[in-house]
C-alpha cells in the first residue's frame, strides 16, 4: 500500500483548483475568450496556465486587470465551484470565510485545509 506525502496531496489539491478555474472561465467565456485571458495573464504577469495556482496573486492581479471590476463576479463564481468541488458550497464555515478572506487567500485556505 502506497501511502500519499503532504506534498502529493498538496499538488493534487492545486490541480483540482486548477481544474475548477479552467472550467470556469471556459463557461462563463468559451474557449477562445478564455485563451485570451490566459494570454494575457502570461504576457503581462508571467503566469502560465500550468502556474496559476502557485502564482494565485499575480494570476488574480491580471484578472482584475484584464477584466477591471469584473473580475470580482468572475472570481467569486470560482471561488463557489471551488467550494462546490470540496464539498463546503452550503457550508456554515464557507460563508464564514468568504466574509473575512479575499479572492486568495480563499483558494490558498482551501487547498492547504484537505
Amino acid at each position: 500500500m502506497q501511502t500519499v506525502t503532504s506534498h502529493e496531496k498538496h499538488k493534487i489539491q492545486q490541480e483540482r483548483v486548477l481544474k475548477v478555474i479552467d472550467k470556469a472561465l471556459t463557461q462563463i467565456f468559451g474557449i477562445e475568450a478564455t485563451n485570451l485571458i490566459y494570454g494575457y495573464i502570461e504576457e503581462n504577469h508571467r503566469v502560465r496556465k500550468d502556474e496559476i495556482v502557485e502564482k494565485l496573486e499575480h494570476f488574480t492581479r491580471g484578472l482584475e486587470e484584464f477584466l477591471s471590476t469584473g473580475a470580482y463576479v468572475i472570481e467569486k463564481k470560482i471561488l463557489e465551484d471551488i467550494y462546490s468541488d470540496h464539498g463546503l458550497i452550503r457550508r456554515l464555515e464557507s460563508e464564514q470565510i468568504s466574509n473575512q478572506l479575499d479572492f486568495v487567500s480563499q483558494v490558498k485556505l482551501i487547498i492547504t485545509s484537505k
